[in-house]
């Protein structure tokens, strides 16, 4: 505590006027002490010149001196500068000057001096309280001029392109940060709906290839946990907004990094929310007039690197545990394989493949001491382990192109009875492409050795997915897979898998 309130307290300037040198040497220790920056003047016309050419935050200012007594100083200084805090010392309360001389010159209060500076500290520490609130004020203040500036900059005609960059630039002055970046969706493509772009400024002012090497796991959980609650996220490094709309949509994201931001969180979401409504006007009026070939590459590119990035991460989950390697492949050919026999077309089957291949990838953030465990799970580790469908959904909401994708990993471990998790979701309420993917996982973890146990044989594993039909699993879904078990041969249908996925 005393570390903090130094490091606070360093960030104010305190000028001390008496013309005893005493005086100055016990308020020089007593200050420091505290952490603030100190400096001591004797002479009063030095003092007032030093007002003139420095910032200070608060003076403390002895009555009775020579040439000029403390009240001339503050007359002078109140001349130039309205806004130091001014402390009164005298040596006697009868020596202090008239209250209406205290009030006319705006001098904030005064003491007795005494050989304890108790007082004393008690009203600079008031002080300063006192000074920070006004900075704050002054920020907010500043900080809204600032982005009634910027508002008819992020509305004007021009690319989406640069409009992006011009609201990247506008916002780091809010905050003192220098490093930023935007990821918004095309609310224009309505047909797909599943195209992103990004825009980085500072050390975020990047090609995409090395930006998605930026987007660590948890960096990329937290975007997609803003998008999805629409609330604001605070980090250690910095904060990430979620960009709303009109109709209360979330359309994308900015992170803005700093260390210090919280006093600007407020600014941070009024621009945000204009930000937003620029952003969205822009595409509304077609005001995008980057080439459509140079456009689509972009979204192209963002698609393409982050898909590279989430396959990165669920090589890396794979590569965690031995018995678990080929598993989310094999997942994703027999949700497939489900989904053609229940007639599902072509973006649904796509939407299949997809979940399967990534429905696990929220264990990158669980730790290999729970996911290598050979014994039964207790309750904590359990509740760790079951996590891991959010923390997957929240990584794969960071970019639209897997809206679709989203609520089925974030539902593969749903039960039809209602006893699954994460949201305790029964019958129709679970979404249909996740009720496939829970089939497939499932048989698949029957079928494959873990660690705690050595895998099922196909008879077994039939047994359970039977047994288990109108409780855990939807019973439709059941019937279909054991149908294609028994007509095509576990053995052709891992042939098939092998050669898909190699």
């Amino acid at each position: 505590m005393r570390k903090k309130h130094n490091t606070t307290s360093s960030n104010y300037r305190i000028l001390v006027v008496d013309d005893e040198i005493g005086i100055i040497d016990s308020l020089s220790v007593v200050l420091k002490r505290s952490g603030y920056d100190f400096t001591g003047i004797i002479d009063p016309l030095e003092a007032i010149e030093r007002v003139k050419k420095e910032h200070f935050d608060l003076m403390i200012l002895d009555y009775l001196m020579y040439p000029i007594h403390g009240d001339k100083v503050v007359q002078n200084i109140r001349e130039f500068n309205s806004e130091l805090y001014i402390l009164l010392l005298t040596g006697h309360k009868d020596l202090a000057p008239p209250l209406e001389t205290i009030k006319a010159l705006d001098i904030q209060g005064y003491c007795e001096k005494s050989d304890r500076f108790d007082q004393l500290l008690l009203l600079v520490e008031s002080g300063i309280k006192s000074i920070s609130q006004m900075r704050t004020i002054k920020k907010f203040r500043d900080g809204l001029n600032e982005i009634l500036q910027a508002v008819p900059k992020i509305y004007s005609l021009q690319p989406i392109d640069m409009i992006l960059e011009d609201i990247l630039s506008e916002l780091l002055p809010l905050v003192d940060s220098e490093n930023a970046f935007i990821l918004v969706d095309d609310t224009t493509d309505f047909i797909a709906g599943n195209k992103s772009i990004f825009k980085g400024i500072g050390k975020y002012k990047a090609e995409i290839n090395h930006f998605m090497e930026m987007l660590n796991p948890s960096l990329m959980e937290h975007i997609g946990f803003a998008r999805i609650t629409k609330q604001k996220v605070n980090l250690e490094q910095g904060v990430i907004l979620p960009l709303i709309n009109e109709l209360h949509q979330a359309i994308g994201v900015i992170y803005v990094e700093g260390q210090n931001i919280e006093d600007g969180i407020k600014l941070l979401e009024i621009y945000a929310n204009q930000a937003a409504s620029s952003i969205n006007n822009a595409f509304l009026h077609s005001l995008v007039n980057m080439k459509n070939e140079e456009l689509n590459k972009t979204y192209d590119q963002l698609k393409l690197r982050y898909m590279d990035t989430i396959e990165a991460l669920r090589q890396a989950v794979d590569a965690k545990d031995f018995y678990t390697r080929g598993h989310s492949d094999r997942v994703a050919y027999f949700a497939v394989k489900i989904g053609e026999a229940m007639g599902l077309d072509g973006q649904d089957l796509e939407t299949l493949r997809i979940s399967g291949i990534f429905h696990d990838i929220g264990k990158i953030g669980t730790a290999d001491d729970i996911l290598l465990k050979t014994d039964r799970l207790n309750e904590k580790e359990y509740l760790e382990i079951q996590k891991h469908p959010l923390k997957g959904a929240r990584i794969l909401s960071a970019v639209s192109m897997f809206k679709d994708v989203v609520p089925v990993v974030k539902c593969h471990h749903e039960r039809i009875d209602g006893t699954g998790y994460p949201e305790g979701l029964k019958g129709d309420e679970i979404p249909y492409l996740a009720r496939i993917i829970s089939v497939a996982d499932a048989f698949d973890a029957m079928m494959s050795d873990r660690l705690y146990r050595s895998k099922l044989n196909l008879e077994e594993a039939r047994q359970q997915l039977t047994g288990g039909s109108g409780s855990q699993f939807d019973k439709d879904m059941v019937e279909v897979f054991v149908k294609l078990i028994d007509g095509t041969g576990y053995s052709e249908m891992l042939k098939e898998t092998a050669a898909t996925y190699e």
